[in-house]
């Protein structure tokens, strides 16, 4: 699963030795599904059965280490993802950076996953927590209000991004971060996010996005426990706040785990007024056949709150139930539905978005989710190397 803390990144490759030259490893993912969704009950329009085939979390990437003595070791990688359903992919678009590991722990810096978004996607069921079902669908946007469209924005609706999820759950651009040695499974990650010119809600001038993302984490045997806050400022007029705060924890019992997460969302000074949002989530798998086991998750996104009280029926709830087989160790057949619930004022998505063939492009129709009921299948295989 690639939605993982920046140490389980970087770890593998400052423990492995003594290198008397650069090692470079290529690796990724080939993951398509053919999914049909639907969009109904919504208050403008309805999107009938539609088919696609998506290529979700497809990747391909090259990562390595040299030893540079006295303890000092080397490590990058840059990955980049694969869009083979439609094409049109560009170099680096996942987590790619360089750095140095030692004693010390381990600085890298680039375009990286978070101690937030890792933990989010650690507790989602779903190998390489990707799909329709995927808990991305509801963390973190605070009301829809902080989705990304993959560039660290925001927008207030993501209809026409074939990646919806909240601006914590993105990959952040122009980052450095540390990641410290692990103590009796203990370790943490701090990242810190440069404060480069980035839109926020079409304003203009650029605002100066910047902000920080710290996690705590603790894995040892069949359990694992973490804790992330991550604060952005968003250098508008209006000096707008965001932050994202969650606890998670999972516990494998071997042929079961379960796993919960809570996720509370807020923005200050956000159209002259503060809002909260929870999230819960609760998870789990079930080993049916030594090869297969069950997946099957629900979240709760309770109601926003504006200047601490409720705004009513702008919540959801998202059901996901699969099934997942191995064929071999690099691969595995998958078979997932989801049902996503938005009350009459929310207009919560799938975390990939369900509002068109792969994504709407700015030409094509918007369908509103505002009331509506997201439904999906997903049918596909998914192939390591």
């Amino acid at each position: 699963m690639q939605k993982k803390l920046i140490a389980l990144a970087v770890a593998g490759l400052a423990s492995t030795g003594a290198f008397a030259q650069a090692n470079v490893t290529v690796y990724g993912v080939a993951d398509a599904t053919f999914d049909v969704v639907k969009i109904a009950g919504d208050a403008n329009n309805e999107l009938g059965n539609t088919t696609r085939v998506s290529s979700n979390s497809s990747y391909i990437g090259f990562k390595g280490a040299e030893a540079l003595g006295n303890g000092l070791t080397a490590v990058f990688q840059l990955e980049s993802g694969v869009g083979f359903d439609q094409g049109g992919n560009t170099l680096g678009t996942r987590d790619s950076y360089v750095g140095v590991a030692g004693g010390f722990g381990t600085v890298v810096m680039g375009k990286l996953t978070g101690p937030t978004r890792a933990l989010g996607g650690a507790i989602d069921v779903n190998s390489g927590a990707t799909g329709i079902g995927t808990n991305g669908a509801l963390l973190g946007k605070l009301g829809n209000n902080l989705v990304s469209g993959g560039d660290n924005n925001t927008s207030a609706t993501c209809a026409r991004s074939s990646t919806c999820v909240s601006i914590f759950d993105d990959r952040w651009k122009n980052a450095i971060a540390y990641v410290s040695p692990t103590f009796a499974g203990l370790n943490a990650t701090v990242a810190y996010v440069a404060n480069e010119n980035k839109t926020f809600h079409g304003q203009e001038p650029a605002a100066n996005v910047r902000g920080y993302d710290a996690g705590l984490k603790y894995a040892n045997g069949p359990i694992m426990a973490a804790v992330t806050y991550n604060a952005v400022s968003m250098g508008n007029a209006a000096k707008t706040d965001i932050s994202d705060f969650r606890v998670g924890a999972s516990y494998n019992f071997g042929v079961a785990s379960i796993r919960g997460l809570f996720d509370r969302a807020r923005a200050d000074h956000f159209g002259g007024a503060g809002y909260t949002q929870n999230v819960f989530g609760l998870g789990g798998t079930f080993n049916v056949t030594p090869a297969g086991k069950i997946i099957g998750q629900f979240y709760f996104a309770d109601e926003m709150k504006r200047n601490g009280k409720d705004q009513k029926d702008t919540g959801a709830k998202l059901f996901e139930i699969g099934y997942e087989h191995s064929l071999s160790k690099r691969t595995i057949l998958k078979a997932v539905y989801a049902h996503l619930n938005n009350d009459a004022n929310a207009g919560y998505d799938f975390g990939i978005n369900a509002a068109g063939v792969n994504s709407v492009t700015t030409a094509g129709p918007t369908f509103s989710t505002v009331g509506a009921t997201v439904q999906g299948v997903q049918l596909g295989l998914r192939h390591s190397f």
